[in-house]
């Protein structure tokens, strides 16, 4: 019997693997509920996961970025991650408003003075993945976002304004992260993961937050510059990436990039069946089980019955890792959960 990390390999390199991998995230509020339901604080354990993962850490001091808001009255409970992004609690489950440090900036110097974080992935990475492999997971790491950290450094409205009016500070800004990330992309890949993922959402509900030649221009080169970077060190690794809704348009940009494996592939945004009817003998599909629709508002049966879809169709000949399009909110119903698992399990045994 196949290993869950061979098991993995197989059906990212298009061949039936028997069992196929599945994974499931959860929010906090569902992860509260996880342990109540178990009694476990391990879903990847406890569900059978398939997957590991190893990742960069940081290397530089904490900066302090409270010039950048010294005219903002920040509200009680609001963190500055990394980047200086400030997070502002909401009252919505675990979302957060944002604030946008270098939303004033003017000036190519602004960039140049600002204190920028540094990541490496550890010597003892490695370490890791391979006492991974050796229990029979595979492993993936995670390199970063580039569009996603720019917008939230300048603001979304600001960062499209520079593509056009001051590409000089946008270009300084995209590349700045990029090289974080190429760093990060190449440890990850010397560290032996199976898999890198990489990741930015750039599609909404029905269309790209921008058009496709806008996206060519100023994400497709950088994104290349990453996946070439981890290939460069490991060329059978698999590129992964993630970004919500439709993204049609750019899905022959993304696979010329190098990426091989497409998550989430919403099907409230794209079907599924359609993609693998065009891409599926070159590019894998890691999700496709709604979470829009089926797992919160669908019933048992009916999560077990899209599941062996998906299985029977877009599987058929390996390509399918079985995952919610997003990590569980709390408005999933526990046997929606479970159900999502049996099926797979039941799928297995024929």
């Amino acid at each position: 019997m196949p290993t869950p990390r061979e098991r993995v390999l197989m059906t990212l390199r298009h061949q039936h693997p028997g069992a196929f991998p599945k994974e499931m995230g959860f929010t906090p509020a569902a992860f509260e509920r996880f342990r109540r339901e178990t009694g476990s604080s391990d879903p990847a354990t406890y569900f059978g996961m398939e997957m590991r993962h190893i990742g960069p850490e940081r290397t530089s001091e904490t900066a302090d970025f409270s010039r950048y808001y010294a005219d903002q009255d920040l509200p009680e409970g609001t963190t500055i991650d990394d980047y200086g992004t400030a997070r502002v609690p909401a009252n919505f489950y675990h979302f957060w408003g944002l604030r946008f440090p270098a939303q004033r900036f003017n000036s190519l110097g602004q960039y140049e003075e600002y204190p920028w974080p540094s990541y490496t992935v550890p010597d003892a990475a490695g370490e890791v993945a391979r006492a991974h492999h050796e229990a029979g997971f595979a492993v993936g790491g995670f390199a970063g976002h580039i569009w996603e950290v720019a917008w939230q450094v300048r603001g979304m409205k600001e960062l499209m304004l520079d593509f056009i009016e001051r590409e000089e500070m946008a270009a300084f800004l995209l590349d700045r992260i990029t090289e974080q990330v190429v760093r990060c992309a190449e440890g990850i890949a010397r560290a032996g993961a199976d898999v890198l993922q990489l990741g930015d959402d750039v599609g909404m509900q029905d269309r790209l937050m921008m058009s496709p030649s806008m996206w060519r221009e100023w994400l497709f080169p950088r994104l290349k510059r990453a996946a070439d970077a981890a290939r460069a060190v490991n060329p059978d690794i698999h590129i992964w990436y993630h970004t919500d809704g439709d993204v049609r348009a750019i899905i022959p940009g993304l696979m010329e990039a190098g990426i091989d494996v497409l998550n989430p592939v919403q099907p409230e945004c794209m079907d599924p069946f359609e993609l693998r009817a065009e891409y599926g003998d070159s590019l894998a599909f890691w999700g496709c089980v709604g979470t829009q629709s089926t797992l919160p508002f669908g019933s048992p049966n009916e999560v077990k019955r899209a599941v062996h879809r998906l299985i029977d169709e877009v599987g058929a000949s390996g390509g399918l890792f079985l995952a919610p399009t997003h990590v569980v909110e709390p408005d999933v119903p526990w046997p929606n959960i479970v159900a999502f698992f049996e099926a797979i399990e039941e799928a297995a045994r024929g």
